[in-house]
């Protein structure tokens, strides 16, 4: 099991961009196998994971993910074709449906039929990242003799962000696998797993990846900062789709899901993770305490 990071990315225009290409730098440094980065309202993550990838020379990068209903998908094709070349072929392409609150509430699309969407999406984007010219015709794209050629033409892993059945049968049977948050181990086993790789054996294809993202921090005071990650992360405890896995699980909220305790208690539940046949854990460390996010960023580096 690969273990990396989930950048922290921040919407505050007084950040310096520089921080961001450093914290990258570092973790390569420190042996760390990703660095994964959000795409919300802050820096644009495939742009950013480009320029990224011009100043490191091993570290996998990605996203987890970008929001598929505001870009079309020969123009993300586009856009990832070009950063995958740009880090030499070490970017990964995390995509998701994003959630209602944003698509239809804030940005004024229609957030019916996402699976649909996504299905057609996939159909469109697929092809493309793989120097083929699309012909397709569905609900929602129309596209006809377009084909993306870059430098190096280089290979291009898809993962999508799935959590219920039809999403999970998608990412198994058209992508290269997913990207979960929110989602804890038993979840991971019992129900992502299973009908990913299902789907996936049904379809001729190769064991999809998982990429698993949880809230992390190593500390003696294990209640205290559950109680502050149920805080921070509260909003994650509302989102419907999230909350689903949440219930799943038989937890509360964000607290509850997060890896946290001593040397002892981390190694654990790394060891659960790498059991279940998670392929990366991205680590989202919890950062409420300066010298806290340290001591946890150093031992994940030291697992590595």
């Amino acid at each position: 099991m690969r273990i990396g990071l989930m950048a922290s990315v921040t919407d505050d225009p007084n950040t310096p961009f520089e921080a961001i290409i450093e914290n990258a730098k570092q973790a390569e440094a420190e042996g760390f196998d990703s660095l994964w980065m959000a795409n919300i309202f802050g820096v644009d993550a495939i742009s950013t994971l480009a320029l990224i990838g011009r100043e490191t020379t091993r570290i996998q990068l990605g996203t987890a993910v970008t929001p598929t209903y505001p870009r079309h998908p020969t123009a993300l094709a586009q856009q990832a074709l070009t950063t995958a070349a740009a880090c030499d072929g070490r970017f990964n392409l995390g995509i998701g449906l994003s959630h209602k609150l944003v698509i239809e509430d804030m940005f004024g699309l229609s957030y019916e039929k996402p699976a649909r969407h996504m299905r057609e999406y996939l159909s469109v984007l697929s092809p493309l990242v793989r120097g083929e010219t699309v012909h397709f015709d569905g609900e929602h794209f129309r596209v006809h003799g377009v084909k993306i050629g870059v430098p190096g033409q280089p290979k291009l892993p898809v993962l999508i962000a799935a959590l219920g059945p039809v999403m999970l049968s998608i990412a198994g049977s058209m992508a290269d696998g997913t990207i979960t948050w929110m989602t804890g181990p038993k979840t991971l086993e019992t129900h992502i797993k299973p009908v990913m790789s299902d789907a996936a054996a049904e379809a001729g294809r190769p064991e999809p990846a998982i990429v698993a993202g949880f809230p992390i921090a190593l500390t003696n005071e294990p209640e205290k900062v559950r109680a502050t990650i149920d805080q921070s992360l509260v909003i994650y405890g509302q989102l419907p789709s999230y909350r689903a896995m949440l219930d799943r699980e038989g937890l509360k909220g964000p607290g509850d899901l997060a890896l946290v305790g001593d040397e002892t208690t981390l190694r654990a539940d790394l060891a659960r993770l790498r059991d279940i046949g998670i392929s990366d854990f991205t680590a989202a460390i919890e950062s409420s305490d300066a010298d806290m996010a340290a001591r946890t960023r150093a031992f994940l580096a030291a697992e590595c």
